[in-house]
């Protein structure tokens, strides 16, 4: 048997054992409402599948005589929606036509342009459910693109991304991952992978064949490179994450240490109340904010004190479960004041946690400088500022871009993993790789190492949808908006 032959008959056969394919036969057509509910100027509804065309234009009147799907591609048509039955103008409207496979779905597709009214938009809608058109679950559109093979999982979820981008960085990093950076990068190592895996596959089951053997060494040889390409794309884990979701930054310290009015000053609007009377803000008060580019969760908390108030101290409790899960503490000391008892407890429990000192009323005089910051605990920074003065934004802004970008160009966000889901399955297919490694090094037969490479092989497919279950995809499109 020629090597060729052999080797490219394993390599088929190991794709289609190791591949899950997902089943689901979509057949019937859907639609939905694919603009915000309320008023506006246009409203569009959305329809996609075999029947698009043929039930659309049951309804559709213009002084066109073609029936739709015979109609040029990617054009638009005008005319108007009628109700079949009582011959009754519902709204005027603009189609656009878009035959399957060049689609958004990879199927028939009819987007309705209809007058942006809540009563039209809806009764259009059920004039099409009256055909036998179903309501489309949230996110099925992009389900479909993706079990049509239009785009892959990443792509997919890049589009939740950018619909909820809040910073120009976080749609820029959106897009590029819509563009298939991610996708590529994991395609080309599963391709690798795959071959690898033949490869030893072949010297397994046809150890008769005058075949060339492919030593456990060779295989840790070719794995080398790509650890070291997983170790890069990991290394921009934390970057991504902060970008896509935002960096989480909790502003602590005692009552009337000025936190919220160092709130109002990173905002530049009265968002939270100030006063003299400590104890004042009880709840945790969230804002968002964009700093560098990044979206920033800035969340007043209540101060930290020992209180007999039932309703201050659920306050205090929250805070600091909030200051547990931030990426940033902000602790505001008030410097103009000798350090109390209770400040130095607060800077003990934020010690270590990528905390920021802010020692506010700085132009009153201060009282307690940095350097005795510092010897109180393990802290990012202690800067003083001026909250009254609407200091501490240059402050933020500077911190905030070391801890995303961490040195790194910011406009590069080719190939950055952000999503926790890609995170997550990268780690573990590194993690059987690295488990391959060292059985090579303990001298391990081959067929542990091949089972250590269909691992990873599979973790990497997951990333894509290649390899997920159909339960999975179900449960990750149900994060989509209705008519996306």
């Amino acid at each position: 048997v020629d090597f060729i032959d052999v080797y490219g008959l394993v390599k088929v056969a190991l794709i289609c054992s190791l591949y899950k394919e997902i089943t689901m036969y979509i057949d019937d057509t859907i639609a939905a409402i694919a603009t915000p509910p309320g008023i506006g100027g246009v409203s569009i509804i959305r329809v996609s599948g075999k029947d698009a065309f043929s039930l659309v234009d049951s309804i559709f009147q213009s002084a066109g005589s073609l029936p739709l799907k015979e109609r040029p591609n990617k054009t638009v048509q005008y005319g108007h929606i009628i109700n079949p039955k009582t011959g009754d103008i519902l709204d005027e409207v603009i189609l656009l036509l878009m035959q399957g496979p060049h689609s958004y779905t990879a199927e028939d597709v009819v987007e309705i342009q209809c007058h942006g009214g809540i009563v039209s938009t809806r009764a259009i809608l059920t004039l099409l459910t009256s055909l036998g058109i179903r309501l489309a679950e949230p996110g099925e559109f992009t389900k479909r693109a993706f079990m049509n093979g239009r785009i892959d999982l990443t792509q997919a979820e890049a589009i939740i991304d950018i619909i909820e981008a809040k910073t120009e960085d976080s749609l820029s990093l959106a897009v590029k991952q819509l563009d298939g950076t991610v996708s590529s990068f994991v395609k080309d190592l599963r391709e690798n992978l795959i071959s690898m895996i033949a490869h030893l596959e072949v010297t397994i089951d046809y150890p008769e064949e005058d075949i060339e053997e492919v030593s456990s060494q060779e295989v840790g040889q070719h794995l080398q490179p790509i650890l070291r390409q997983m170790d890069q794309l990991l290394s921009t884990a934390n970057t991504g994450r902060l970008i896509r979701d935002g960096i989480s930054a909790v502003i602590v310290g005692r009552p009337n240490a000025g936190k919220s009015s160092l709130m109002n000053a990173l905002l530049r609007e009265n968002r939270a109340i100030v006063t003299d009377i400590p104890g004042t803000t009880r709840d945790s008060i969230e804002e968002y904010m964009n700093i560098e580019g990044i979206s920033l969760r800035l969340v007043d908390t209540a101060g930290l004190r020992q209180t007999d108030d039932q309703v201050e101290a659920i306050g205090v409790q929250k805070a600091r479960e909030y200051a547990d899960k931030a990426d940033i503490i902000l602790c505001v000391i008030d410097a103009s004041k000798e350090l109390s008892e209770e400040e130095r407890d607060i800077l003990h429990d934020v010690s270590g946690k990528h905390t920021i000192v802010l020692l506010n009323k700085s132009d009153l005089g201060s009282v307690v400088t940095p350097p005795m910051i510092q010897e109180l605990g393990e802290f990012v920074a202690v800067e003083p500022i001026s909250a009254a003065q609407g200091q501490g934004s240059s402050v933020i802004s500077k911190w905030v871009k070391d801890l995303v970008y961490g040195g790194q160009v910011s406009a590069d966000h080719s190939a950055m993993l952000s999503n926790v889901r890609h995170i997550s399955l990268m780690k573990e297919a590194k993690t059987y790789l690295d488990q391959a490694v060292e059985n090579i090094s303990l001298g391990m037969p081959i067929d542990f190492i091949a089972t250590d490479l269909r691992s990873a092989w599979e973790a990497l497919g997951q990333i894509t949808g290649d390899s997920l279950r159909e339960s999975m995809v179900d449960e990750l499109f149900s994060r989509f908006c209705l008519g996306k």
